[in-house]
């Protein structure tokens, strides 16, 4: 590559560049823009047209600015009806989410955290008028899956599905809670 004194420059295998100062032969002598000449092969350098001076005009863009603040104010947010029906809460009952060590905790120990923290966040949506509420349980083997099932059956006034396949995958349960539940 052919460069002329004053080409703007950077070095290829470094974060260098700087302004061409001398040429003899091969070698090219730069000016960094801390003020250090550096002396390179010409193989090793390359001509940064990015640095021109009418890129950097701010010509227009006031009338740039204008038309943008204008288009972002016509525009109101609307939420997509998949949004509106997304669950207010989520409880993750991954066994390292629920306690710092479960070192010394055995199976039925870290079931038995799992199930009462899920009771106790089911109880506390029904208090608060929840009316959605997904547990994330993950896959394994299913035992976690089963005996949220078993939980839930014991309310009359809760629903259970899979959760949306496409957020959770396979590992979560969405709960729907009826409110206007009457009592006899």
């Amino acid at each position: 590559m052919k460069f002329e004194v004053g080409d703007k420059v950077s070095v290829l295998d470094d974060d260098i560049s700087g302004i061409v100062k001398e040429i003899n032969n091969n070698v090219v002598g730069i000016t960094t823009s801390d003020g250090f000449v550096l002396e390179f092969q010409s193989h090793e350098l390359i001509k940064d047209k990015s640095f021109s001076s009418d890129v950097f005009s701010t010509e227009g863009f006031e009338e740039i600015i204008k038309e943008k603040e204008q288009h972002s104010k016509k525009r109101s947010v609307k939420t997509k009806p998949k949004e509106r029906n997304q669950p207010t809460m989520e409880v993750d009952l991954h066994i390292h989410k629920l306690t710092d060590s479960e070192r010394r905790m055995t199976n039925y120990d870290m079931l038995t955290l799992q199930i009462d923290t899920a009771k106790r966040q089911l109880e506390f949506a029904m208090r608060k008028r929840i009316q959605k509420i997904v547990f994330i349980h993950g896959v394994g083997e299913g035992v976690l899956k089963m005996e949220l099932e078993t939980l839930f059956r014991r309310y009359d006034n809760i629903k259970y599905y899979d959760a949306d396949l496409q957020k959770y995958g396979l590992g979560a349960t969405e709960v729907y809670i009826f409110q206007n539940v009457a009592v006899n």
